[in-house]
C-alpha cells in the first residue's frame, strides 16, 4: 500500500495567504490545486515535505480566461475544463482546444489547473508546449511583488521552475497579433495517456509571407518548450510544403528524446518531424491568409 510520509495540512484563503505560508513555512511546503501529479509522487515517496498547502480556495481569486484586444490573461488556477470550454479563447487561440481535448480524461480536466501544469514542469506535459508556442509570460509573485518570466525560461529543468521559494505562479500572459492561428498534435497510446510525442505551432501572415512562426514540443527533451530558430528560418518566406518539411528537420535537431515503453527514440523523432509539418500546415491554414 502506497502512503505519503507524514506532513501538515494547511488552507490558504487568499494569494497573499498562500504566499504568506510558503514565505514562513519555507522550501519544505507544497501547493497542491488537482494534485494529480503531485499526490502520486507524495505516495511513492518521490517528493520531501513536510508543509501541503491547498490553493483551491483560490479559484474565485485566480480562474479566470480574460480575452483582451493586444492580450489575453489566464488565471493559475484556472481548470483544463474551463480551458477546453472557452469558446473566446479557442476563437484566438485554438492550439488551446485542441490540446486540452487530448490531455488525460474528464476527471482530471475537471480539477487540474493550467498552473499546476506548468509548475510540474514534467517534460511530457502538454500544456508548457502550447504555452511556448504562444510565447507566453509567467507572472510569479511573492513578498517582494511581482516579476515576469517568458515561458522559455520558465522551466530551468525538468521538474524544476524559476518559482522561487516563497513565491507563486499567479497568472500567465499571452500576447496577442493580428495575422495569427496555432494548432496541436499529439499521438498517443490510447486516449487520455502522456504523450509518445507532441507538437504545438503558432504562426502569424501578413500578404501571403510568414512573419514570425514559434514552435513547443511534447515528450522528446527537457528542454523543448520553445524551439530555437525556427522564426528565423521561416520569417520572411510563403508558406510552402518545402518550408513545413524545413521546419520539421528544425525541431528534430532541437529535440533528444529516450527510447522508453512508448517507443524508440527514432521513432519518436520520425514524430516530431511529420507532427511538425502537419501543426505548421493547419496553424497557417487557420489564419484564412495563404
Amino acid at each position: 500500500m502506497q502512503v505519503p510520509a507524514p506532513f501538515e495540512y494547511e488552507r490558504a484563503t487568499s494569494v497573499d495567504h498562500a504566499i504568506g505560508l510558503l514565505d514562513r513555512l519555507g522550501e519544505s511546503a507544497r501547493l497542491v490545486a488537482g494534485g494529480h501529479s503531485l499526490l502520486p509522487m507524495m505516495k511513492l515517496r518521490l517528493t520531501d515535505l513536510e508543509y501541503l498547502i491547498d490553493i483551491n480556495e483560490l479559484h474565485a481569486e485566480l480562474g479566470y480566461i480574460r480575452v483582451e484586444a493586444h492580450e489575453v490573461r489566464i488565471g493559475a488556477m484556472t481548470r483544463h475544463r474551463e480551458l477546453l470550454e472557452s469558446t473566446e479563447l479557442a476563437e484566438v487561440f485554438p492550439v488551446f482546444a485542441e490540446a486540452e481535448k487530448v490531455i488525460a480524461d474528464p476527471l482530471v480536466r475537471n480539477r487540474g489547473t493550467l498552473g499546476g501544469s506548468l509548475c510540474q514542469a514534467d517534460p511530457s506535459e502538454d500544456l508548457s508546449a502550447v504555452c511556448g508556442a504562444l510565447d507566453a509570460v509567467c507572472v510569479i509573485r511573492g513578498t517582494d511583488g511581482e516579476r515576469l518570466v517568458p515561458m522559455a525560461e520558465f522551466h530551468v529543468g525538468p521538474y524544476e521552475t524559476a518559482v522561487g521559494p516563497g513565491e507563486m505562479l499567479v497568472e500567465v500572459r499571452f500576447p496577442v497579433r493580428p495575422g495569427g492561428s496555432s494548432a496541436f498534435e499529439k499521438v498517443e497510446r490510447r486516449a487520455g495517456d502522456w504523450a509518445v510525442a507532441a507538437v504545438a505551432a503558432a504562426v502569424w501572415l501578413d500578404d501571403g509571407v510568414l512573419t514570425d512562426a514559434r514552435l513547443g514540443l511534447t515528450a522528446v527533451g527537457a528542454d523543448t518548450v520553445a524551439v530555437e530558430g525556427i522564426a528565423e528560418a521561416l520569417r520572411g518566406q510563403p508558406p510552402s510544403e518545402e518550408l513545413y518539411t524545413r521546419g520539421g528537420e528544425i525541431a528534430v535537431a532541437s529535440c533528444d528524446p529516450t527510447t522508453d515503453s512508448r517507443g524508440g527514440a527514432d521513432y519518436k523523432r520520425h514524430l516530431v518531424k511529420e507532427l511538425t509539418r502537419r501543426t505548421l500546415r493547419r496553424a497557417v491554414a487557420g489564419t484564412g491568409r495563404a
